[in-house]
């Protein structure tokens, strides 16, 4: 195992766990009326307010978490995010799909706090992109 070893794979991870939230938040730039109408059907006040603020979460926090650019505090963001979505969105544990997807973002929430408490890995930001 080579010295650059664990930085790539915590650049790996990174990426693994951005991708969720990238490809959710490309989602709902390609449909807002569907996502608020969710949210709005969810009972969360202020749909198109959320909706921003999911938005900005999905694809402005999770890129620089991809970039590792302030790491940490985007893994926490991302992790209450992730958290509150499972308890607001996925908590009618009667229903199976409902039940695994609050299960898959509790995994999620597992990794963003690896994430936080350990090493972000050397291969950040500018250096992430020249690699």
């Amino acid at each position: 195992m080579n010295k650059e070893s664990p930085d790539i794979g915590a650049l790996l991870a990174r990426a693994l766990l951005s991708a969720v939230f990238l490809y959710s938040g490309i989602g709902k730039l390609l449909g807002p009326e569907a996502s608020m109408a969710y949210i709005a059907k969810a009972g969360m006040p202020w749909p198109a307010m959320a909706y921003a603020a999911a938005l900005c979460v999905e694809v402005v926090v999770a890129t620089a978490f991809l970039l590792g650019y302030k790491t940490r505090i985007s893994a926490f963001v991302l992790l209450a995010f992730t958290l509150a979505t499972a308890l607001l969105f996925h908590a009618d544990f009667g229903d199976r799909s409902q039940l695994i997807s609050f299960l898959k973002n509790l995994a999620i929430c597992g990794g963003l706090l690896q994430v936080l408490i350990s090493s972000p890995g050397a291969l950040r930001s500018r250096q992430a992109l020249a690699q």
